[in-house]
């Protein structure tokens, strides 16, 4: 017997394990950014911070920031609030979709009481509704969410456009009838249940 270990036809397909040897940034690499960061130093250090006011559009940090004041006086866009919250059913132009969401473009209900407005607005309604001599059973879900503000403003977009010409509403109404109905947790069922709001 040999004292050479025999080397098998499979090892000789073996390959040795690779291994990765150590490569260094190259000099001239290292160098140019060791120098960006000392340029950015002495930069730094050499020019004072940017003080002067003629340049740019000339405003402060205090001309940036709304007053308490201005942001709590601030008029809310009704057709904002419409476009983000109504109009996926109502449709932009207020004519709704036939059959399915009633229109607001030459509503009774919309150029009727505010009142019933606000409380749709804040508790929804469910079943059957006539609009303009159609029937329509659905439902819409209530707002809540909105404050008084954005509510008194979209019921004021929508009582003055599409040929609407009814009064404006105001944001102390929504409130009055937002304290009025906080018993509520159920939707309105249908136009009977909103008509008896006004007994």
């Amino acid at each position: 017997m040999s004292d050479k270990l025999e080397i098998q036809p499979q090892e000789l397909r073996e390959h040795a394990d690779p291994e990765e040897s150590i490569r260094p940034m190259p000099w001239l690499a290292a160098l140019v950014a060791v120098g960006m960061v000392l340029f950015g130093i002495v930069y730094l250090l050499v020019n004072p911070p940017i003080e002067r006011t003629d340049l740019g559009d000339m405003r402060s940090l205090a001309d940036l920031r709304p007053s308490p004041q201005a942001a709590a006086g601030a008029a809310v866009d009704g057709a904002a609030v419409f476009a983000a919250n109504c109009a996926a059913c109502h449709q932009a132009n207020g004519e709704g979709l036939p059959g399915v969401f009633p229109p607001l473009a030459g509503s009774e209900w919309v150029a009727g009481e505010p009142k019933i407005l606000a409380n749709i607005l804040l508790h929804g309604i469910t079943g059957e509704i006539t609009v303009k001599g159609q029937t329509f059973a659905g439902m819409m879900p209530p707002f809540p969410q909105l404050s008084d503000a954005e509510i008194a403003a979209v019921l004021t977009h929508i009582r003055s456009t599409w040929g609407n010409q009814a009064d404006a509403v105001a944001a102390d109404l929504i409130a009055t009838e937002r304290e009025a109905g906080s018993a509520r947790t159920a939707p309105f069922e249908g136009g009977a249940a909103l008509k008896a709001l006004m007994n």
